[in-house]
């Protein structure tokens, strides 16, 4: 760990050991891991109070590639410094783990040492965690490569701009980072589980996220004679109410399709009929077939409903990112790791959520899977939701995450099915 980064005092009880039940990492990986658990908190406290925003995380990855690189290893920047590819071990066979490093335009509200030091913007979504967690796969994999039993070839991603749009996993996958690829995982935080517990789920696992803008435009008028104009507002109305429902009537109901508007702006005099007005909403979407059916069935749709209101209607329907869908061996594959990390009564099946996630870039590509780590306070109801900004995690679960991928790693160079 470089000089600047001290172990904070009382971080090793923040470092769990190996839980009952669970199988030992080789090379004596889990005394080695117990020795470094101090070190890997005040990773994370350090990236917690500097966070940086999407697409300009540089310092964030000048850190992550000292730390790899003091450990022997070869990162590489990205072509423009915000994020890292580093290799460990050899083969022509990759296995690929993906952590996101930006933060979000929130100001940190915790009463904490490591509290963010930058005004309006918090790591209040974990990536944090998921980097350090990585970092901590990383450094454990080289100390087992230069025992000579890693079995092939790993490959870590410290991904810029998850929280962006748009977001930065394309410029990573332009950067080759697939290359030679057979399977991806990653885990993204979850503090409705407590720490030291898992949650794995095939198939669907977040929803496509992309957004809508319906901007209407009209003559105006006296709102005493709407008949001799468009009447803005109550087609914006139309638009709200209408589209949603008719929607759940054009596409599978098993598609998990969600409408929703958060944003409407029109008129300024209670007597006035506006001449343009605009709603804004997202759409959601479980499958990946009907969400690239969505642009042009929502857009015909929105025309279809404002065309009786005489209104002109502006459609600006933008790309988010794809659903993630869980390859089904590799979520197998990664549900037994998390078992052999933890002990099989630790993993449990995750939810389905209508959040985006930009990881779903990479399963177009390459099969993988992504799991949700529990960083809640056993017996506390206080959760600390994500995008809040009192997030904080029980840090306890950055040793059960490295655990879980160290695992995960080694049964993935392990098998044949990718």
């Amino acid at each position: 760990m470089t000089a600047a980064l001290t172990a904070p005092e009382g971080a090793e009880k923040a470092w769990p050991g190996t839980p009952p039940g669970a199988d030992p990492l080789p090379g004596q990986l889990d005394r080695w891991l117990a020795a470094r658990g101090a070190e890997l908190v005040a990773i994370r406290r350090h990236i917690h109070a500097h966070p940086e925003p999407s697409h300009s995380e540089f310092e964030t990855a000048a850190l992550i590639a000292r730390e790899l690189a003091v450990a022997g290893l070869s990162p590489r920047l990205l072509p423009r410094g915000n994020g890292v590819i580093c290799d460990i071990g050899e083969g022509d066979r990759v296995i690929a783990f993906r952590a996101d490093i930006d933060a979000l335009p929130l100001q940190d509200l915790k009463d904490v040492p490591y509290r963010s030091t930058v005004d309006r913007m918090a790591h209040a979504c974990g990536h944090d965690v998921h980097t350090t967690v990585m970092l901590g796969l990383g450094l454990a994999l080289a100390q087992l490569d230069e025992q000579g039993e890693l079995p092939g070839r790993v490959r870590l991603i410290f991904q810029p701009a998850e929280e962006a749009i748009p977001s930065g996993a394309p410029e990573v996958i332009t950067a080759g980072a697939l290359k030679d690829v057979a399977a991806i995982y990653a885990l993204h935080c979850y503090p409705q589980l407590p720490a030291g517990l898992v949650g794995v789920r095939s198939g669907p696992f977040t929803a496509a996220a992309d957004t809508v803008k319906v901007e209407l435009s009209g003559p105006g008028g006296h709102t005493a004679r709407p008949h001799l104009t468009a009447d803005l507002v109550h087609a914006l109305g139309r638009v709200i109410i209408d589209v949603p429902a008719l929607l759940d009537r054009r596409i599978d109901p098993r598609a998990g399709v969600s409408l929703v508007w958060g944003a409407v702006h029109a008129g300024q005099a209670f007597n006035a009929i506006p001449g343009t007005g605009e709603v804004l909403g997202t759409v959601r979407i479980l499958n990946r077939d009907a969400w690239r059916q969505a642009p042009e069935m929502i857009t015909k749709l929105i025309h279809d409903v404002v065309a009786a209101t005489g209104a002109e209607v502006k459609v600006t329907y933008t790309r988010g990112v794809p659903p993630v869908i869980n390859d089904r061996m590799a979520s197998a594959v990664i549900a037994g790791a998390a078992g052999a990390a933890l002990g099989a009564d630790r993993v449990v099946e995750a939810e389905l959520s209508m959040g985006g996630e930009d990881f779903s870039f990479y399963l177009e590509h390459v099969p993988g899977a992504m799991i949700r780590l529990g960083t809640g306070v056993p017996g506390s109801d206080e959760h600390h939701d994500l995008h809040q900004g009192d997030f904080d995690v029980d840090e306890r679960c950055i040793g059960y995450g490295v655990r879980v991928m160290a695992h995960t790693a080694l049964a993935a160079l392990s098998t044949g099915a990718f």
